[in-house]
């Protein structure tokens, strides 16, 4: 079993900061922003009359479900049914049950690095291989042709697992890039698994393209969806999967009844979280601006640092003068200190699978007010500074 890329230095984290230190976590996609008040609201509602927490239906609430369609998707263009979408322990069981049905042990799915580190981490618990795509962080992670992807399809191939837009490196997929890889997977009769948990922080003009809007596409398209990111309700563990193909959901919900029902008191906040306001996501939306902009430009500053500008999400990948970004990240934790303060940031090798690539890469994650970024962003530099394996 792989460990998270993410959390496996918590114990180093969690070790300094027993000893008085103050670490700076731009580590983990856990937002300090606020979560909608609606959303706490109906937590704090449905327990004062509850005396019994009982189980929901394996597919999730009914009424989770119904204003979930009626309230966010066909507001967003996407006209689904009741039978086209099943309430998921968060986005992650979402896209766990999305590759167990679409691929079966000693398949093969194509992914395009660098990807979600726990993609890895579910392709291993279920005899999957995955198959990469590469991209390049000198041309700001561009998909190449549709040619790479055929190099890497053979009879095994079952499908393509994308996150759009792109967790780690803050990748937005363009409608043409959306509508090639939806070309791609139809003529092999693939399946097309999107992951769109980050779907409200788009930062261009251009709105974000669905891959459940792909012409030709309905019956291979698996939306991967959650409230942790839009409502920052990490906590709540909700998701969903959705798709038009009806032997997809069927099979879908046989996964679920396994595991019983999702987080009854996160459906409820979810319920909730459906009420929020369009100022809350128009206001969230231009602090992460401030926030990328931010620690974008204090990394460009940094003498030979590089990194992208993301157009989603709130991460990006970086590119470090060091010859290790694991053991980079684990000196900071455990040896560096400025004021008894240091940084914890995620080492990028294992969103990668082509080997040696991504060494000295690593994720930022840009969910600290600007203050605090800044303050983490000088720590940063005098750690490159100062490190013993620098380049």
């Amino acid at each position: 079993m792989p460990a998270s890329a993410i959390r496996r230095l918590v114990p180093f984290s969690e070790a300094a900061e027993a000893q008085g230190t103050k670490v700076y976590h731009l580590n983990v996609g856990a937002p300090d922003i606020k979560s909608p008040s609606c959303a706490i609201d109906a937590i704090m509602d449905k327990c004062h009359n509850m005396h019994h927490l009982s189980y929901t239906n394996s597919a999730g609430l009914l009424q989770l479900r119904k204003d979930l369609i009626e309230k966010y998707y066909k507001k967003i263009g996407i006209d689904i049914d009741l039978s086209e979408i099943l309430v998921t322990v968060a986005g992650s069981e979402a896209f766990a049950t999305a590759m167990q049905i679409a691929a079966d042990q000693g398949d093969e799915i194509i992914v395009i690095e660098p990807f979600y580190t726990n993609y890895n981490t579910f392709a291993f618990l279920n005899g999957i291989t995955l198959k990469a795509v590469p991209t390049d962080i000198r041309d700001d992670f561009r998909i190449p042709g549709i040619e790479e992807f055929e190099k890497l399809y053979s009879p095994r191939t079952k499908a393509v697992l994308i996150s759009n837009p792109c967790n780690p490196s803050g990748k937005l997929f363009s409608k043409e890039e959306m509508l090639q890889i939806g070309e791609f997977c139809r003529r092999h009769d693939l399946f097309l698994i999107s992951d769109e948990v980050y779907r409200e922080f788009c930062y261009t003009d251009e709105p974000h393209f669905s891959a459940m809007s792909i012409p030709g596409c309905e019956q291979n398209v698996i939306l991967v969806d959650s409230v942790s990111k839009r409502y920052n309700l990490c906590g709540a563990r909700i998701g969903c999967i959705i798709s038009h193909n009806k032997d997809v959901m069927a099979a879908a919900l046989k996964f679920a009844q396994s595991r019983l029902c999702p987080p009854v008191l996160g459906q409820y906040a979810s319920i909730g979280a459906l009420d929020t306001p369009q100022s809350y996501f128009d206001e969230v939306k231009a602090e992460y601006i401030r926030r990328r902009d931010c620690a974008v430009d204090a990394l460009n500053k940094m003498e030979g640092v590089f990194c992208p500008r993301p157009l989603g999400a709130f991460y990006t990948v970086v590119e470090l003068p060091v010859d290790d970004a694991s053991s980079f990240a684990k000196w900071l934790l455990t040896e560096f200190r400025v004021d008894n303060q240091t940084v914890m940031i995620t080492p990028a090798e294992s969103f990668y699978k082509t080997e040696g690539v991504g060494k000295n890469h690593a994720r930022i994650a840009y969910v600290l007010e600007v203050p605090e970024l800044q303050k983490a962003m000088a720590i940063l530099e005098q750690a490159l500074k100062q490190y013993p394996g620098r380049v």
